[in-house]
């Protein structure tokens, strides 16, 4: 039973406790704040982010265009932010870096072939092609001195014509020969290739219809070589 005249020793208590944690609070405070003259900075409280971490928190990456009417919005964009001497030399470079890959591809390397040219069977067929005289090879300069004769000499146009078709059916024949010549000596020398029949032919009558120079990638053989 409490009596009116003791004191309430839980208030005590409790006042106590309460001026404790005010000087405790305000011996916090003046410990962490920095002394008069003194340079040392106080801390942030954090520790500092790291590199990524702060890459993350600039905002998600935007993603690759996924068409080209996007990628060309995307491309003028990038052409209106630059100065005229940034896309004089962002042009240069670009066009140093096709130069680059055209030389690359003439050479033969695969990084840069276009995907019909890949793989050592189309490599095989092409030296093939570039090794051997072709018929085929003379349709663009024979083409082009029949048209010239048949502007010059009108008379002689259904004579040209013939010789055009007769010129067109031996090139069809030279073209069956060299296909069935390719699909059988690649698959003498890679018999787990997939690669052959017309497709295979196909390609390898169009090389030989090219002019020597004009092929792409450029012949890494002779004529009359081994292959």
């Amino acid at each position: 039973m409490k009596l009116p005249w003791k004191k309430d020793e839980t208030s005590e208590q409790s006042g106590e406790s309460t001026v404790t944690t005010y000087a405790a609070d305000d011996a916090v405070t003046e410990d962490s704040a920095p002394a008069k003259g003194s340079k040392t900075t106080p801390g942030k409280g954090r520790p500092t982010p790291k590199r990524r971490e702060a890459e993350k928190r600039r905002g998600p990456v935007a993603p690759p265009p996924t068409t080209r009417s996007e990628a060309r919005a995307r491309k003028k964009e990038l052409k209106n932010t630059l100065s005229k001497d940034e896309k004089k030399q962002l042009a240069a470079e670009r066009r140093a870096k096709r130069l680059e890959q055209r030389e690359r591809m003439m050479e033969g390397d695969e990084a840069y072939l276009m995907p019909r040219d890949k793989g050592p069977v189309r490599r095989y067929t092409r030296d093939i092609v570039d090794a051997r005289r072709n018929f085929a090879g003379l349709f663009m300069p024979f083409a082009i001195l029949l048209i010239v004769l048949m502007f010059m000499v009108p008379q002689a146009a259904g004579l040209t014509n013939l010789i055009l078709v007769a010129f067109v059916v031996l090139m069809a024949v030279d073209g069956f020969i060299l296909g069935r010549l390719v699909n059988r000596r690649v698959a003498e020398r890679y018999p787990d290739s997939q690669d052959g029949g017309f497709k295979l032919g196909w390609y390898a009558f169009t090389r030989a219809m090219q002019l020597r120079k004009m092929r792409a990638p450029k012949p890494s053989v002779s004529r009359g070589d081994e292959v």
